[in-house]
């Protein structure tokens, strides 16, 4: 999350989303009075208790609001990038488990496993799961569960959307270098049809909210050619 008092502007950090290509781009543009959250690469928190606290940089809207002051809230530029639900899931199982043996060809048992294990995690308050897999509508909603930003770009044109925002935001635009990414494959690769009924069931309010299609089913792979 970064609050800049300078530019004027709110940046919710949801994982997996490129948030680091982000910041990295925007720091430049902050002024001494700004501040950051961020506990992965930079270790920079909020001068706010109640999310020092935390001690990482995926704020929500919900868990920012009452800590912000109302003018604050009301005429600063807010926003956030989102990506297909199916694509940030293998993205963030990727960063999670793609070095623990066995991971390699058992993505999709390993992912069925996340989703089940997920309520466990919520009862547990098991931070490093609830932070990778929630889902995103959950991160970007106010109080009365309507999205609360001005402008939610998207991962899929994240250089455009990073333009768009550095246009109302009034700083020229920076092209975005790639940092934390995770390696994998396209996200189709991964999933057969429980997988996909199992993530499009776990991420409903994502797709709801965030206009992002859900698949009824696995496409074909493609027939080798003999």
């Amino acid at each position: 999350m970064i609050v800049s008092h300078r530019r004027r502007f709110i940046f919710f950090a949801v994982p997996r989303t490129g948030t680091h290509a982000v910041r990295a781009a925007l720091h430049p543009f902050l002024g001494p009075d700004d501040w950051q959250q961020e506990g992965l690469l930079t270790q920079t928190l909020s001068p706010l208790p109640a999310l020092r606290r935390m001690r990482h940089g995926h704020v929500t809207v919900r868990q920012a609001r009452p800590h912000l002051p109302e003018a604050l809230w009301r005429t600063y530029f807010k926003f956030a990038f989102t990506r297909n639900p199916y694509d940030r899931f293998v993205s963030a199982c990727a960063m999670a488990h793609g070095r623990n043996a066995g991971y390699a060809g058992n993505e999709a048992a390993t992912m069925k496993r996340t989703l089940a294990g997920m309520r466990g995690a919520v009862e547990a308050a098991d931070f490093r799961m609830l932070m990778l897999f929630r889902p995103q509508a959950g991160m970007l909603v106010d109080e009365n569960g309507r999205l609360g930003l001005d402008f939610i770009g998207r991962y899929e044109t994240l250089q455009d959307s990073f333009a768009e925002a550095c246009r109302r935001i009034g700083i020229p635009e920076r092209r975005l270098a790639v940092v934390n990414a995770a390696v994998h494959r396209p996200w189709e690769d991964y999933y057969d049809d429980e997988l996909l009924r199992l993530a499009t069931r776990f991420y409903r309010r994502d797709f709801e909210m965030l206009g992002y299609a859900p698949a009824d089913r696995c496409a074909p792979q493609p027939q080798a050619r003999l």
